[in-house]
């Protein structure tokens, strides 16, 4: 037998027309390892894209001027469209090159997450988030069968924990970075002075103002008084003495910002006592140190630091300085997402077989077979990967689904996915407002708080993928994936309930922190358990499970805001911890009670072509 070409062809380069080795007793190559890596940097960028807005979404509320329940929507929108395409993803998955299709959908989602910083309002902000969700439902379920077909069997579990690491690496990346990246869009020549659309209450505003007079205690309302000269001072109190109709008009905002702009502009604006009980940011932070250790700042600094005060003094009447900078973040993040879809195409082929760098040994070892047994996969070949497109058969696409339907298990475990994501979804997408709205936590610290549960979840996804692996090799399939996926449930439930009784952000963090850390302790569990009884639909049934996992995490936001409403208080907050809790536990009873002895195709699926 003579040598095929490998190369253009799609074969590998240690292949012979009849499928065996020409080097049989060589080194296996280590294309696998190349195959995991681009999956996790495109889990990576997954996430990144995914909760990129959950740092800057006050910022888009208020550039965009939205409601708390349009805000809701705008998170929910996602999950809505991740989780209903998910099972048409997988499907396509199963039956289409997945090369092609997986980096087809990485390059839609990041045009669609470049694309939201275009956006001008809540429609087509909420179109490109809904198309955001609708590319990434193939990502996991396309990894699911990725991974099965490049992957020893006896190492799924770990190798799964690494994509979905790489999924929890991008969600600490993406608060950090979003933070950092809006404060550094924000240069100091960006003019530190107010329009009248970003004094959002003006009446409200003047008032403070004009009561400040009557301030027996330093205030910094009573501060900028002060400062006033009489002209302005007449201003704010005609304003105030008007029909409140016309004081909300945008001339009243205007002239509003015109009296703040002149305290801006001064050398001067609070007196330091009226500073002692703001939660200032960090760049103003830095501006006061300087200050205070006798540096003069230059104009331009002086006035971003006054700004800088007055938004932390008025934060509901004071527009952001930073709201500039979401919208290039969403572009830098669309740019990266193009960069992981060039590489994760360039780096994969749909079976070892046809990866022109993969030689026999490592496809043999992957398999799990003798020298002179079958290689899994199709006939390398130009025409191989499209076959499965050229053959669809409906009939036969649509048969899997009687024996999903009837699988116990697969319902349980949908089960834990729906709960689960109904108390993760806070950690990521609500942590960041409980922060600023409870504890006052300036940008850049509530980016890093935000940053540090996500990086417990990697923690998790260390440990949960030798967990099941070890706990399957000593109790057996059942429990190795059974118990992971519901004891660490309760252990959610546990770290909420903490949060009721803390006063402090930074133990706060530490519980939220924990409560991730068994979230993604678990799920290298249900990532094993979909491969152990999806085949031959791994990408279907894995679509399958997310689909009511992304169901709940699209019924979280609204669920949250249905509790939390627009201005919160303590109590709501610990309400929405409970019901965090409760959901939690119901997914821990739920994983405790899957089968993955069970396959949910009781026999091979007929072939989908000749």
């Amino acid at each position: 037998m003579g040598v095929a070409a490998g190369g253009s062809s799609g074969e590998g380069p240690n292949a012979t027309a009849g499928g065996l080795a020409a080097d049989g007793n060589a080194a296996p190559t280590k294309i696998r390892h190349l195959v995991v890596l681009a999956s996790v940097a495109m889990s990576a960028v997954l996430y990144l894209d995914r909760f990129c807005v959950n740092i800057s979404e006050r910022y888009i509320k208020e550039d965009l001027g939205l409601t708390e329940t349009q805000v809701a929507w705008f998170i929910s929108a996602f999950f809505w469209a991740y989780a209903l395409a998910q099972v048409p993803a997988g499907f396509l998955g199963d039956r289409l090159a997945i090369r092609w299709v997986l980096a087809g959908y990485i390059l839609l989602w990041s045009l669609f997450t470049g694309f939201i910083g275009l956006a001008q309002g809540a429609v087509m902000l909420l179109a490109m988030r809904l198309g955001c969700g609708l590319a990434q439902a193939g990502a996991y379920p396309l990894s699911g069968s990725l991974l099965r077909r490049w992957i020893p069997f006896q190492q799924r579990g770990f190798n799964s924990g690494l994509v979905a690491l790489g999924g929890r690496i991008g969600a600490v990346i993406a608060p950090l970075l979003t933070g950092y990246l809006m404060v550094l869009f924000v240069p100091l020549s960006t003019p530190a002075t107010l329009s009248g659309t970003q004094v959002l209450q003006p009446l409200s505003f003047a008032k403070k103002l004009v009561e400040g007079a009557a301030a027996e205690k330093p205030t910094p309302a009573a501060a900028l008084w002060n400062h006033l000269d009489e002209t302005d001072r007449a201003v704010l109190r005609q304003l105030t003495a008007d029909d409140p109709e016309l004081a909300a008009t945008p001339a009243a905002a205007e002239q509003v910002a015109g009296v703040i702009n002149h305290l801006i502009e001064r050398p001067d604006m609070f007196d330091p006592p009226s500073m002692d009980r703001l939660s200032l940011s960090e760049e103003a932070v830095a501006f006061l140190k300087r200050q205070q250790a006798g540096e003069t700042l230059s104009q331009a600094e002086q006035q971003r630091f006054h700004r800088l005060t007055l938004e932390a003094a008025f934060r509901d009447a004071v527009g952001k300085l930073y709201v500039r900078g979401w919208r290039p973040v969403l572009f830098v993040y669309g740019l990266a997402g193009v960069a992981v879809a060039v590489f994760f195409w360039l780096a994969f082929r749909d079976w070892p077989r046809q990866h022109p760098w993969c030689n026999v040994a490592e496809q043999r070892l992957i398999a799990g077979v003798a020298p002179h047994e079958p290689l899994p996969g199709p006939t390398p070949g130009p025409a191989s990967t499209s076959a499965g497109a050229a053959n669809l058969s409906w009939q036969r696409a649509w048969g899997f689904w009687g024996p999903i339907l009837k699988s116990h298990s697969l319902w349980l475990s949908s089960l834990t996915q729906f709960g689960t994501n109904v108390a993760w979804l806070f950690l990521l997408t609500g942590l960041p407002r409980y922060l600023i709205q409870v504890h006052d936590v300036p940008i850049l610290t509530r980016s890093f708080m935000a940053s540090l549960p996500p990086l417990a979840g990697i923690a998790g996804m260390f440990l949960g993928g030798s967990l099941t692996d070890w706990l399957t090799r000593r109790q057996g399939v059942r429990r190795g994936r059974a118990w992971p996926m519901g004891f660490t449930r309760f252990g959610i439930a546990a770290a909420y309930i903490a949060c009721l009784f803390v006063k402090s952000p930074w133990v706060a963090i530490a519980f939220v922190s924990l409560a991730f850390f068994f979230v993604d302790l678990g799920v290298a569990a249900v990532w094993a358990f979909v491969q152990d009884v999806g085949e031959p639909h791994v990408a279907s049934v894995l679509g399958w499970g997310n689909m009511w996992g992304n169901i709940g995490a699209a019924v979280a936001p609204i669920l949250y805001n249905s509790i939390l409403g627009e201005a919160p208080t303590l109590r709501e907050w610990n309400t929405l911890f409970l019901v965090c809790a409760v959901m939690a536990v119901v997914a821990g009873f739920a994983g405790l009670a899957i089968d993955a002895t069970r396959p949910v195709f009781r026999a091979p699926a007929p072939p989908s072509g000749t």
